[in-house]
């Protein structure tokens, strides 16, 4: 399956995302001169204010996405110029090895299928005493969300195109997320999760957004015509919901030094 994403949506409709990443950026005491890894860095929207914050850094933005990483460029490059670069790499297979002083990261290491592998490989990836401030979805995310795709993958018209599908994202507690991270290496690990309802304000707004931003793995699968029957359930539903189209996310806070 493809692991390409709408570029243009995902920047236009990320607010969530964005909105996140800016208080986990504010969590960082950063020099001014680092030069950072953007670890799933999509569009580059928190890259921005990452390289703000970095008047005589740089920063590598890492996605496995050429669409996100060909916005990122667009957005960045004409203001930032060779202080911002990026990557297209598999945060499971980093060709770095002790390079940055530090790791950046939000809304990506969810999608990352084996989490002891990606703790090793951004361990690697720091120099001598680098940090690491990330956040991704944690224990919980999006539950009665994907409850609700579970049934539906089961029902018949959906069931020869999604039946064994699985779902394509980790999400983990904060202790499993701090063993791992001692697993790979880290020490002075701070894990944590903290609840992000994200309500939207109309049918239309909560359809693009979960078809573009959550579920457009799942809906690749189907037939094209399925794909609009799958969305319309999954709104018919979160119409019922008190309050309507709100997104039970969950984000895991992460902080660890090399």
């Amino acid at each position: 399956m493809s692991r390409e994403w709408d570029a243009n949506a995902y920047h236009r409709i990320s607010g969530p995302q964005f909105s996140w990443g800016k208080k986990v950026l504010d969590r960082i005491l950063l020099r001014g001169s680092e030069l950072v890894m953007d670890a799933g860095c999509g569009t580059g929207k928190l890259t921005a204010e990452l390289l703000a914050q970095l008047p005589s850094g740089r920063v590598v933005g890492v996605d496995l996405s050429r669409n996100m990483l060909a916005g990122a460029r667009e957005h960045l490059q004409p203001k930032f110029g060779k202080r911002a670069s990026f990557i297209a790499a598999d945060l499971l297979q980093l060709p770095f090895v002790e390079v940055f002083d530090g790791i950046f990261s939000t809304a990506a290491f969810h999608w990352v299928p084996n989490h002891d592998k990606l703790f090793r490989n951004l361990h690697d990836a720091l120099k001598q005493g680098g940090w690491l401030v990330a956040q991704c979805g944690g224990a919980g995310n999006l539950d009665r969300l994907l409850g609700r795709v579970d049934e539906l993958m089961d029902r018949p018209r959906y069931r020869e195109f999604l039946g064994e599908y699985q779902h394509p994202w980790v999400y983990s507690d904060a202790d499993t997320a701090a063993e791992r991270l001692q697993r790979a290496g880290f020490r002075q690990i701070e894990t944590s999760i903290e609840p992000a309802p994200t309500r939207f304000e109309t049918a239309e707004a909560y359809y693009e957004f979960v078809r573009k931003v959550i579920l457009h793995r799942h809906l690749d699968r189907l037939p094209e015509k399925l794909r609009g029957e799958f969305m319309a359930d999954i709104v018919e539903l979160a119409a019922r919901d008190k309050p309507a189209f709100e997104l039970d996310y969950w984000r895991l806070n992460l902080s660890a030094r090399k």
